[in-house]
């Protein structure tokens, strides 16, 4: 709102009514509900907020009036249609925060593992990711043994394929232990 300087002083504070009085709460706000007057060089803003408290087929009417000293009040109508009720102000929000860090721990996590997908695929291996091979030191002792096959390993990758090279029988008293070498 705005008006000539000398004639701003005559605007007073607006004043609202709600048809019919309960189920639609309607707060002012801004300079013009605390009665600022308002000039060219210095408007005023009116906020208005309606929240519904009870969900109805039919609006509200919110009439909104403005009174002038000395001329006639300027005055005009809202309708609020309320098809469902409304949380308290920033009630609301709550559920997008948490969609929010959800989103942000999923994206992280993704990023990690991306990552570390790469590494995995052009190291060669598990050994590429940090922290593996004392993880699989940790699984093997605890499991008793096993273990998981070197990169290098290609030939016994597979117990249950058959290999196209014959492996030389060796004598019950010659056979050795496998050594297990973790991390290079």
């Amino acid at each position: 709102m705005t008006a000539v300087a000398s004639l701003s002083q005559l605007v007073q504070k607006p004043t609202v009514t709600v048809s019919p009085k309960t189920g639609l709460e309607v707060t002012l706000s801004g300079s013009a509900a605390t009665g600022s007057p308002p000039t060219t060089l210095s408007p005023t803003l009116l906020n208005i907020d309606c929240r519904c408290q009870t969900a109805r087929d039919d609006p509200y009417e919110v009439q909104l009036t403005i009174p002038v000293e000395g001329y006639d009040p300027i005055q005009f109508s809202l309708t609020k249609m309320c098809e469902s009720e409304q949380n308290e102000a920033g009630t609301s929000s709550k559920g997008w925060a948490l969609f929010g860090i959800f989103s942000c721990i999923f994206f992280v996590i993704s990023t990690l593992f991306c990552c570390g997908g790469f590494i995995y695929k052009t190291q060669h291996g598990i050994d590429a990711l940090p922290g593996m091979t004392i993880l699989s030191a940790c699984l093997e002792t605890v499991s008793g043994g096993g273990g998981y096959m070197r990169a290098d390993d290609f030939n016994g990758a597979y117990a249950s394929q058959a290999s196209w090279t014959r492996e030389p029988v060796s004598d019950a008293g010659s056979s050795r232990k496998s050594e297990r070498r973790y991390g290079t």
